[in-house]
């Protein structure tokens, strides 16, 4: 059996093999080339935001989950295509992105008004 751990970030909680130090190094690049994936409306990245609440990174797929700002958002089509395409080129393989029903919370993006 492979002993596992789990992190908490600011973008997600994540399980990893402690064995398999490739795959925690793609997660992190996955989380590298998100950065790239603004909100328009705030200006801030999906990592910073705190939207990327979990990577499942497989050999022949990957599977993005997250949430959006609001469940409205009018960049919802438009954010998870980039979300898509970005981990695409850094695991050069189908990714699928997943929407999860949970209530984004500004206050885990450090985010205080």
């Amino acid at each position: 059996m492979t002993d596992t751990i789990t992190t908490e970030t600011a973008t997600a909680t994540e399980t990893v093999s402690v064995a398999d130090p490739q795959a925690r190094a793609t997660e992190l690049a996955i989380l590298d080339a998100l950065r790239s994936v603004v909100d328009p409306e705030i200006g801030m990245n999906v990592v910073e935001l705190a939207l990327i609440k979990q990577i499942v990174v497989g050999p022949e797929t990957t599977e993005i989950r997250m949430i959006l700002t609001t469940p409205f958002c009018p960049y919802a089509g438009s954010m998870i295509a980039q979300v898509k395409e970005a981990t695409e080129e850094v695991v050069g393989h189908e990714v699928k992105v997943t929407l999860l029903a949970e209530r984004w919370d500004p206050r885990e993006a450090g985010l205080v008004w």
